[in-house]
C-alpha cells in the first residue's frame, strides 16, 4: 500500500500535531458510531504524547483503549506497558477512558489468548486509530523476527486476534496482537523519533522480508502514514 510521512522540526511540535489528529478521530468515531477506539504501543517514544493526550477535551467515557502488545509482567512490574498507559494516559480528563489490559492473570500467555480475545471483542472495530512502534530489528507490536511465532503472527489467514510470543533477543514473554488484528484499523500510524529508526524502517522497506522485518507487513498491506522527527 503507502508510507505518508508526516515530518517535524521538533518532538514537541510532533507531539502536538499527533494529539490534535487523533483526538480529531477519536471525535469523529463517537459522533458517526458512539464510541472510538485507540489502540497504543509502550514504551519511552509515546510518553509525552499521551501525557498530552490526558488532558485532551473529549467525552473520554465513550472511548475504548487498549495496547497493541503487553509484556507478560504483572501491573506492579516495571516493565508492564499497562502501567505506563494508566499512569500517563487514564489521567486527568481521560481518567474515565475504558482501558481494557491484555495481561490476564494466567501464569502463561498461551493460556490468557481467549480472555483477552474476548475482552477485546467489546471494542468498536475497526479501530479508529492504530498507533506502531518500531524496534532496531523491525519488530512491531511483539511480532519479532527472532520468534518461532512471527510466521503465525503475520498469517493472515489465521483467525487469530492474539498470540504469545517469547523473543530470543527480548525480554518477558509477550502477547500481542495478529496482523490481521492491528490492519483491522481505520487509520494506522507509526510513531518514531530518532534518524536511525527512521533509516531502520526505510531500509526494511527496500531490502527486507516481512518475515526479517515485520514492520513491513503492514506498510505493505495498508495505508500508514510515519509521524516521525528527528
Amino acid at each position: 500500500m503507502s508510507l505518508k510521512t508526516e515530518a517535524f522540526d521538533t518532538a514537541d511540535a510532533l507531539t502536538d500535531a499527533f494529539a490534535n489528529k487523533l483526538v480529531a478521530l477519536l471525535q469523529e468515531g463517537i459522533t458517526k458510531r458512539g464510541r472510538a477506539s485507540l489502540v497504543v504501543s509502550g514504551g519511552r517514544t509515546p510518553l509525552a504524547l499521551f501525557k498530552q493526550l490526558s488532558h485532551a477535551t473529549l467525552d473520554w467515557s465513550n472511548v475504548d483503549i487498549t495496547l497493541a502488545d503487553e509484556r507478560w509482567v504483572d501491573e506492579s512490574h516495571e516493565a508492564s506497558n499497562t502501567a505506563l498507559v494508566k499512569q500517563n494516559l487514564i489521567q486527568n480528563k481521560a481518567s474515565n477512558a475504558h482501558f481494557v489490559s491484555l495481561k490476564t492473570d494466567d501464569h502463561d500467555a498461551n493460556d490468557g489468548i481467549a480472555e483477552a480475545e474476548s475482552r477485546l471483542s467489546s471494542f468498536s472495530q475497526p479501530f479508529d486509530a492504530l498507533i506502531l512502534g518500531m524496534g532496531e530489528d523491525g519488530h512491531t507490536a511483539s511480532l519479532f523476527p527472532c520468534s518461532e511465532q512471527v510466521a503465525d503472527g503475520l498469517n493472515m489467514s489465521s483467525g487469530k486476534v492474539c498470540i504469545a510470543v517469547q523473543p530470543t533477543t527480548a525480554p518477558h514473554q509477550r502477547i500481542s496482537l495478529t496482523l490481521p488484528a492491528l490492519l483491522n484499523s481505520r487509520n494506522i500510524f507509526i510513531h518514531l523519533t530518532g534518524e536511525k529508526k527512521r533509516a531502520v524502517l526505510e531500509d526494511a522497506l527496500k531490502n527486507a522480508t516481512e518475515i526479517e522485518k515485520p514492520i513491513t507487513a503492514v506498510v505493505n498491506r495498508a495505508d500508514v502514514t510515519l509521524m516521525w522527527a528527528p
